[in-house]
């Protein structure tokens, strides 16, 4: 598996998965080397195979960052909190998440949407 870098460490994504909300949007934010660009584009893809044929799956989409940075952000959304933890967990991803390249360093974390009044919806 990547190893994971949580984006606060003081709640990473394992006790976030303890709670049980809908929906739900995961951001992961990827940092690797140069050089192993496209062996973590294959295995994102592969991954988000699975993840689209699993149940809550809403949907994807993988950003770059401009320039020279081999920074990339991924969200999803997922229609709970259990419909991802069960993805997440289940046996047929952890294998898939091994085929990361070394140096990519993963840090997921869920969001909820918030609704700001004259700005956006929740």
């Amino acid at each position: 598996m990547a190893p994971l870098s949580p984006l606060d460490p003081n709640f990473p994504i394992e006790r976030q998965l303890g709670i049980d909300t809908s929906p739900v949007v995961l951001v992961n934010l990827f940092a690797l080397d140069k050089t192993d660009e496209q062996s973590f584009l294959q295995t994102w893809r592969d991954d988000a195979a699975f993840m689209k044929r699993q149940p809550g799956f809403i949907s994807t989409q993988l950003h770059r960052a401009i320039g020279e940075s081999p920074t990339y952000l991924n969200y999803a959304v997922w229609e709970s909190t259990a419909d991802f933890r069960a993805a997440f967990t289940h046996p047929e991803f952890r294998s898939k998440i091994s085929a990361y390249p070394a140096s990519a360093v993963a840090s997921p974390h869920l969001f909820q949407k918030v609704a700001v009044p004259g700005i956006c919806v929740a």
